[in-house]
């Protein structure tokens, strides 16, 4: 079980300062929207370039935009180590996937609560991470979408199909969007490993602490 906190809920004036609130994270989580695929304008290229430059922690850079194509290989060569590209978005994924691990950085495809994952499950052999959004992207500190339940349970039932026909590589299933406390434990009995929590960890009088907590129930819940 891995907690990634989404550097949207932090202080974006001072986020060398809350990167180093959070030792134990797992990997950090850098939303990246461009207000076209998203109604929100965040940060880009150079901000990654510079949070790189001020941590050796694992960066999961979760691309909200219109052109993923175009730009999701220059984050992998700034040195994302997992770049995530929505396939709503993307118009060659397969190509796309191949691109950001050529380049050297775990390839991700994510999906909005509507979007069904059956359609690409033979995407899966090209990706190391499945993105499932249990908010609608564009905003932090939204409730949990109880109705993507259902589809983590199928997500990771494809997952164990693939692994059973014994096709190699481990395939993450990420959840971002309300995850907290209060849901993470449901989230891990459905199938997830890895967690994007941004107003629970930074919201928290003591961050880190949270993100261990969020761990352990995680742990806990999956059994």
């Amino acid at each position: 079980m891995s907690i990634h906190p989404s550097l949207l809920s932090a202080d974006f004036a001072n986020l060398q300062a809350e990167i180093e609130r959070i030792p134990s994270a797992d990997g950090l989580h850098v939303d990246v929207m461009d207000n076209h695929f998203v109604p929100n304008l965040t940060l880009g290229l150079p901000v990654v370039e510079a949070i790189r430059a001020v941590t050796p922690k694992l960066l999961d850079i979760h691309l909200m935009i219109e052109d993923p194509d175009r730009w999701a290989p220059a984050y992998a060569e700034a040195g994302a180590e997992s770049v995530t590209f929505h396939v709503e978005a993307a118009k060659a994924p397969v190509r796309l996937a191949r691109e950001l691990r050529s380049a050297g950085a775990k390839a991700a495809m994510a999906l909005k609560p509507a979007t069904p994952i059956e359609p690409y499950e033979d995407l899966l052999n090209e990706l190391d991470m499945v993105l499932v959004m249990t908010v609608e992207p564009g905003f932090g500190g939204q409730s949990f979408l109880d109705l993507c339940l259902p589809k983590i349970r199928r997500t990771r039932e494809l997952i164990e199909r693939r692994s059973r026909r014994g096709e190699p590589g481990r395939i993450v299933l990420q959840l971002d969007g309300g995850v907290s406390a209060e849901t993470i434990e449901r989230c891990a009995e459905a199938g997830a490993d890895c967690f994007v929590a941004g107003s629970a960890v930074f919201g928290a009088d003591d961050p880190d602490a949270m993100i261990t907590a969020l761990r352990e129930s995680a742990t806990a819940a999956a059994g």
